[in-house]
């Protein structure tokens, strides 16, 4: 396999941390978004794993089989020209071996980036820092055989855990971020993170790109980007405003209502085939 446009892929991905301006990624899970997105002009694309496993009937957490997910990343990398990025989760290994195995996999799919996270189990509980840093490091190790700089976002779910309070979790985050950059990581992403003031903190404690869930709590993008933050995500946000507009014209259509069905601001087919394939491949 053709590894040279892969690595100018994960180069230019990674750069886009750097470039100034947060980096915007509402996670996609098909290849329509991900066409949808590039059309606009966004210069990169992420999937969600929950928004992944959702469209295709199974729960978050792994519940969609790995093969499926790979065929799916394929798909949307060979319809984009843009750097893709992908959820991993947890990674879908329970050995470094298998970990090495799926990076390869995901590499060779056309993936330039990815989110690993800390947790174990039903994320009650998470990987200890030198787990976690050798599962970085293992990445990182097994992307530079193959000659691509994958974008390595690492996730921590300390803020996720029921039991954690705001400035021990801080402090947790803090400590493990500082761990996983000298592991590897690219990236550091301190899901449902949302006070601004230990945003800030984060950001000047670790010099390194910080990546946000976007929350009602933290809406305002250009008062993230002045904090310093690198880069946003939406997680399956995107996919639930789009179920919610079905749902709404569904539940109209059962009292024979069809008003939103044909409304205004409705797509056109003739705008979705500026951007979708002309062609059988």
């Amino acid at each position: 396999m053709e590894y040279k446009d892969l690595r100018n892929k994960a180069e230019i991905f990674l750069h886009q941390h750097y470039g100034g301006k947060i980096l915007i990624l509402p996670n996609i899970w098909n290849v329509l978004g991900a066409q949808l997105l590039e059309h606009l002009g966004y210069p990169s694309i992420a999937t969600a794993s929950a928004s992944i496993a959702f469209s295709n009937g199974y729960d978050d957490g792994e519940k969609i089989k790995f093969t499926r997910l790979l065929s799916i990343l394929r798909d949307i990398t060979k319809a984009v020209n843009i750097p893709v990025s992908a959820d991993i989760e947890k990674g879908y290994s329970n050995s470094l071996g298998q970990l090495k195995k799926n990076i390869r996999l995901l590499i060779e799919s056309g993936i330039v980036g990815i989110n690993i996270e800390d947790s174990k189990g039903q994320r009650n509980e998470l990987h200890t820092i030198e787990s976690q840093c050798n599962r970085i490091k293992t990445i990182r190790k097994e992307a530079e055989k193959l000659g691509i700089p994958l974008v390595i976002n690492a996730r921590t779910d300390v803020f996720l855990l029921e039991h954690s309070n705001r400035s021990i979790a801080l402090k947790e985050a803090i400590t493990r971020g500082k761990a996983y950059k000298d592991a590897g990581a690219d990236c550091f992403y301190p899901i449902l993170l949302s006070n601004l003031e230990d945003i800030s903190k984060l950001v000047q404690k670790l010099s390194m790109p910080i990546n946000l869930f976007l929350t009602k709590e933290i809406a305002d993008i250009k008062q993230l980007q002045q904090i310093g933050v690198a880069r946003i995500s939406l997680g399956p946000s995107l996919l639930k405003v789009g179920l919610s507009c079905i749902k709404s014209v569904a539940e109209d259509l059962l009292s024979y209502d069809s008003k939103k069905l044909f409304g205004n601001n409705i797509i056109a087919s003739e705008y979705i085939r500026e951007f979708v394939r002309k062609e059988n491949e």
